[in-house]
């Protein structure tokens, strides 16, 4: 599975130049061997973040989702093929039919070439030799979701055998009465009679004695031990296993751009915000006259608000109101304001005051795609009134976000409403990718031309 996940997409890819050089009758050099050394290098850092291999790949949402993955993760890969050979010059020594072949052929391979996997590893399954056999010692909800979760994710090749639980009757979860085989006594045996390769501890960290003893009687077995600690008591975001100098601790709250995630994010910013602002300088130019000829003041107005993990960033906008509020209380737009300047009212209605924006993605202090800033007085009030609100700063701030194309865009006048925008904003820390910004942008985009929630 492992070397499936690392090798596959890298070697397809590298194996699918060297087909188009031979179709187009060119000599497979140095220069197409340093490009394929380079797409290798890169397609296992791009493809590695995308499970293609994984349950939800196999099984769960199809070709679609597949194959909209694929194109997304190659698509990455080119732009970053890209933007070395335009910077190091070396582009124009490539003949371009060789590069159009390639980038069209590859989708194609690497569909098949994930086909072939997962035909193999259903294969391997259904043979029966290669799956490894495991119990699970606790007869809980842990135990219970546990199971589902390996019965899920084929590409583990385990399959659970039995339960074990000294507790019986009303004390044991209800769906798992009929395959409690015994209890933690029993497990020794059992394990060492029906060849068990993997024992799953879900007891309760307080029941330790009990798994102290457990675990002894477990040593005379070739059994692999895991103990599945109880994590789910917590509202998990980007949960996972770590260490720290070779001690095991795990992740309950994280942000999701970490290691090379957020690499593909900051360069997915850079490159969009740069194409965007070169799209729209003349647009800019002809709100700012407009700005500084309609109300006295500035053309921007700039509020300090705070961005990824609680920093004071200073984020831009168009000034689309008579004062420039930035103190300990801030009040929020609302409909019909009177502060609201005649211009001012259609840039926010349009979203075009956000647009200076993009200037903060550039710096570096805010993304196209993340929880909107809140003003600092706003965050100072909030933070003490609701649940895991200050988790939406562990990613950078966006122009847009999950929240806003969900109907929480504008006036926050309720305790509710920002609730209901804090947890959009959560989820989408919990599940974010690529194609979820992708997703978020192109939706913003037939919002802001509609919405009757900004003003």
């Amino acid at each position: 599975m492992s070397l499936a996940k690392r090798l596959v997409n890298p070697l397809v890819i590298f194996f699918s130049l060297i087909i188009a050089v031979l179709v187009e009758q060119q000599k497979f050099d140095g220069l197409y061997l340093l490009l394929g050394i380079l797409a290798f290098l890169v397609t296992s850092q791009v493809f590695d973040g995308f499970e293609f291999f994984e349950e939800r790949s196999l099984r769960g949402t199809g070709s679609f989702t597949h194959g909209r993955n694929l194109l997304l993760a190659w698509a990455l890969v080119l732009v970053i093929l890209a933007a070395i050979g335009s910077f190091s010059g070396i582009v124009d020594d490539y003949n371009p039919r060789v590069l159009l072949l390639w980038s069209l052929i590859t989708p194609v391979l690497l569909f098949l070439g994930h086909s072939l996997v997962r035909t193999y590893l259903e294969v391997l399954r259904s043979n029966g030799s290669t799956v490894r056999r495991s119990v699970i010692v606790g007869a809980n909800e842990l135990g219970h979701k546990l199971a589902d979760r390996i019965y899920q994710q084929r590409s583990l090749m385990t399959k659970v055998e039995a339960f074990f639980d000294d507790r019986t009757g009303e004390r044991c979860e209800s769906e798992l009465k009929n395959v409690v085989f015994g209890g933690i006594d029993d497990v020794a045996n059992y394990v060492a009679q029906h060849e068990i390769d993997l024992v799953y501890i879900t007891l309760p960290i307080l029941n330790h004695p009990r798994v102290i003893d457990l675990v002894n009687s477990l040593r005379d077995t070739t059994a692999s031990i895991y103990f599945v600690p109880d994590v789910f008591m917590f509202d998990l975001v980007q949960a996972r296993l770590d260490n720290v100098n070779g001690i095991p601790v795990i992740s309950v709250f994280e942000t999701p751009l970490t290691g090379i995630n957020a690499v593909h994010k900051r360069a997915f910013d850079i490159v969009a915000a740069s194409l965007i602002l070169c799209a729209i300088a003349p647009l800019m130019l002809i709100i700012a006259a407009l700005v500084k000829a309609t109300s006295k003041g500035p053309v921007i107005f700039k509020q300090h608000r705070y961005g990824v993990d609680g920093e004071e960033i200073m984020v831009y906008k168009f000034r689309s109101m008579c004062v420039c509020e930035d103190s300990e209380v801030v009040t929020q737009a609302t409909q019909n304001d009177a502060r609201v300047t005649r211009i001012g009212a259609i840039l926010r209605r349009t979203s075009l005051d956000e647009l200076p924006q993009f200037l903060n993605v550039l710096q570096g202090s805010m993304s196209i795609v993340g929880p909107r800033p809140h003003a600092v007085a706003h965050n100072e009030h909030y933070r003490k009134l609701i649940h895991g609100y200050m988790w939406r700063h562990k990613v950078k701030p966006g122009i847009t976000g999950w929240a806003q194309i969900n109907g929480y865009r504008g006036e926050t006048d309720t305790i509710d409403k920002m609730e209901g925008r804090v947890i959009y904003d959560i989820a989408y820390l919990k599940s974010w990718s690529l194609w979820l910004d992708l997703t978020i942008i192109f939706r913003t985009l037939k919002l802001v031309l509609k919405d009757a929630q900004a003003y």
